[in-house]
């Protein structure tokens, strides 16, 4: 699988923040990911979960539970990131439901290390207010490597890891999942897209990827599935739509990992 397209010039966060100083926010056609600071960002994984989620075990699933979303600028920093690639897999199933590790179609659960995965959704004016009523997507490939639903993985008809959350009142969506896994020409990610619709058509669309710590994965693939894949041939420093600013902060969940994310939104 060849590297998807080169995305737009990524810039630091200083760097953003004084671009938003001189020139305001409407025209640079970027998204402001809601972050609790700039250390929180990082993605380096620690003993308690990162961006305010909290992680136990339950039944060998990470569980959180999040901590109220902030409704103002005051209360947490907004940062400039420059919109991903969608990539060649994103299928349309309109597939509602938080646990998206099984195929519809069989009930077959996708094998891989769990992970929960809390998004937080704001829409930035004077500040930052929680998204109610989105509809967030996320898709990611198995511990093989392989999306669901597409050709080039001989997976039509199958709809594992795909699925969707509508924002809560507090804009927070929540998954469970497993670990991704790797395949040829890109570094471990996991696609999001956001959507608000009056009935059936859409009103606004962003679409970005998430990233995880390098050496986190090199711990999480040290153990089956993962393991009897080794070598993966691209790693953060050498992926072509990699941006820091995108790096989740992972943290030890029961017998998985958590992390909470927070993306803000101009609409």
């Amino acid at each position: 699988m060849g590297r998807e397209e080169t995305p737009a010039r990524t810039i630091t966060r200083r760097q953003a923040l004084g671009i938003l100083g001189v020139a305001g926010i409407g025209g640079l056609g970027l998204i402001i990911g809601c972050g609790d600071d700039d250390d929180a960002a990082t993605g380096t994984p620690t003993s308690t979960a990162g961006a305010g989620g909290t992680g136990t075990a339950s039944a060998g699933t990470p569980t959180a539970t999040p901590t109220p979303a902030p409704t103002s600028a005051a209360a947490i920093t907004c940062v400039v990131t420059p919109e991903e690639t969608e990539g060649p897999y994103f299928v349309d199933e309109m597939l509602n439901r938080s646990d998206i590790r099984s195929d519809p179609s069989s009930g077959a659960v996708s094998a891989g290390t769990p992970f929960l995965l809390t998004m937080r959704v704001y829409k930035v004016g004077t500040s930052c207010e929680p998204l109610a009523g989105a509809h967030v997507d996320i898709w990611h490939c198995d511990a093989d490597g392989n999306y669901s639903d597409v050709s080039q993985n001989n997976t039509v008809g199958k709809r594992f890891l795909r699925g969707y959350q509508v924002t809560d009142d507090s804009g927070v969506a929540t998954f469970t999942t497993i670990y991704p896994g790797w395949y040829s020409g890109r570094t471990v990610h996991i696609h999001f897209k956001i959507r608000t619709f009056d009935g059936s058509s859409t009103t606004y669309e962003f679409t970005s990827q998430l990233f995880f710590d390098d050496s986190l994965t090199d711990e999480a693939y040290a153990i089956a599935p993962y393991s009897a894949r080794p070598n993966r041939d691209v790693l953060n420093s050498n992926d072509n739509i990699y941006d820091d600013m995108l790096l989740m902060n992972v943290s030890p969940s029961g017998d998985g990992y958590a992390s909470t994310f927070d993306v803000g939104l101009q609409i």
